[in-house]
């Protein structure tokens, strides 16, 4: 099964200052953090911002080239986590055809950006993340201040603090 995500934005990860780009299914019951190169975190921002450019970009060209073969990108998906490394598919409608199409996350993400269509991630994979992040969640202090600001926190507004490149 699949869960459709949303790019809840760009981030700079603070330890290895690397971009990461977040995604958030409607209910915010999943977060997928994907660190990704400086190049496809511009290329991602472009769409996020709404920046037109005078010339055609590599994700724009390649976009272009499936409208003119009679194609049409219906959705992504992201497929696979194997070695910490994300796998996606696109998939692009030709006429009756199908067709699924390996991709790196990133490319894809900047694809489904600018063709405005679904973001989708095998519900597996978003579990195993939450697994792996509620495995490795510590708890650092833990006198009753630190539960106020918990508390705090757990009410804090995201959206009010997102970043994008």
């Amino acid at each position: 099964m699949f869960v459709e995500m949303k790019v809840f934005g760009l981030a700079l990860d603070e330890t290895t200052k690397m971009p990461l780009i977040i995604l958030k299914d409607k209910e915010e019951k999943y977060v997928l953090p994907i660190w990704i190169g400086a190049l496809e975190a511009m290329s991602i921002s472009i769409p996020l911002n709404d920046v037109k450019m005078p010339r055609p970009l590599t994700h724009d060209l390649f976009l272009n080239t499936i409208k003119e073969m009679g194609g049409v990108l219906e959705e992504i998906q992201i497929t696979e986590l194997k070695e910490s490394t994300y796998f996606a598919k696109l998939i692009i409608k030709k006429g009756e055809n199908c067709l699924s199409i390996d991709s790196r996350p990133s490319d894809a993400i900047a694809l489904a950006l600018r063709a405005k269509v679904r973001i989708m991630v095998k519900e597996d994979i978003l579990l195993e993340v939450k697994h792996l992040v509620e495995e490795n969640r510590q708890e650092v202090l833990k006198d009753e201040e630190s539960k106020k600001w918990s508390e705090i926190l757990a009410k804090y507004d995201l959206d009010l603090t997102k970043y994008k490149m």
